[in-house]
């Protein structure tokens, strides 16, 4: 009796293709959104001052409907460990947390916005799944990037550094210059085109410097693009060569073509 209300709670919940998990999911999707709306109007102060109890009821109700279904994941669930820890298993944990904090403290309800992350999963719901090759292309991407972005931005932290320092020697505190740090954070405005105006070097020696920092901003934001613009051409064209199917067990979506069984842990395809 227990198996078969566990496999029915599992078939409602996590499974997309039967009527009843797409009924589920329609539903969870709306009551995402109105509820990650209604979190937003709160910090309106007007609204909240004149409306406090609908809001407060409303957090709640929503609040008390996230957690009954976050238990009922890991109650269904083959491997409830599994879910809890991962993405959307800690997601749907998050999406309830910021409530039960804020009986502790102060407005850490409005972090309850972090429930839009769980619209993610409504990709399955829509049909969406042509989306996730494109989105596999750019993770891959930004991981194979990740190294040359890092050695990148250590450059760049030397050269703000030394552009910092340098503006520091020249201007001094009587410009607004009163501390590296603070010459640091304008080097970082000016190469990254922002442009404050809080602080300014006001010597035609500053100004030069500036100058350069300002033309050298242009060519360094070119680079993390052309970086990234070069592996998600490498990372489409790899991703030709696999088959795109997710794992019933693990997840694991790139697999040769003519594969049968999943590469990572041996499932059948």
């Amino acid at each position: 009796m227990e198996v078969n209300l566990k496999n029915k709670i599992f078939v409602t919940i996590f499974g997309a293709d039967t009527r009843a998990g797409k009924t589920f999911d329609v539903i969870l999707f709306w009551m995402i959104i109105v509820s990650v709306i209604v979190v937003v109007m709160e910090s309106v102060s007007t609204l909240q001052e004149a409306h406090k109890q609908f809001f407060f009821s409303t957090e709640w109700f929503f609040t008390i409907i996230f957690t009954l279904e976050y238990l009922l994941r890991i109650y269904s669930s083959p491997r409830p460990w599994k879910y809890m820890t991962s993405f959307f298993g800690i997601v749907d944990l998050l999406a309830i947390l910021p409530t039960y904090m804020g009986l502790i403290f102060d407005h850490t309800t409005f972090l309850l916005t972090i429930r839009a992350l769980r619209l993610l999963r409504m990709f399955r719901v829509f049909k969406l799944g042509r989306y996730l090759k494109e989105a596999a292309i750019l993770v891959r991407a930004l991981q194979q990037s990740f190294r040359k972005i890092i050695i990148f931005f250590g450059a760049v932290l030397t050269l703000v550094l030394i552009l910092g320092s340098m503006l520091y020697l020249i201007e001094g505190e009587e410009n607004g210059f009163t501390s590296i740090p603070q010459s640091i954070y304008w080097a970082i405005v000016t190469i990254t085109t922002v442009g404050y105006g809080d602080i300014a070097p006001a010597t035609v020696l500053g100004k030069i410097l500036a100058s350069v920092a300002m033309l050298t901003g242009y060519s360094i934001i070119a680079v993390p693009t052309g970086i990234i613009t070069l592996e998600m051409g490498k990372a489409a064209k790899s991703g030709t060569d696999n088959r795109q199917v997710s794992c019933t067990n693990c997840g694991h979506r790139l697999h040769d073509k003519d594969a049968q069984f999943c590469k990572m842990c041996g499932t059948k395809l």
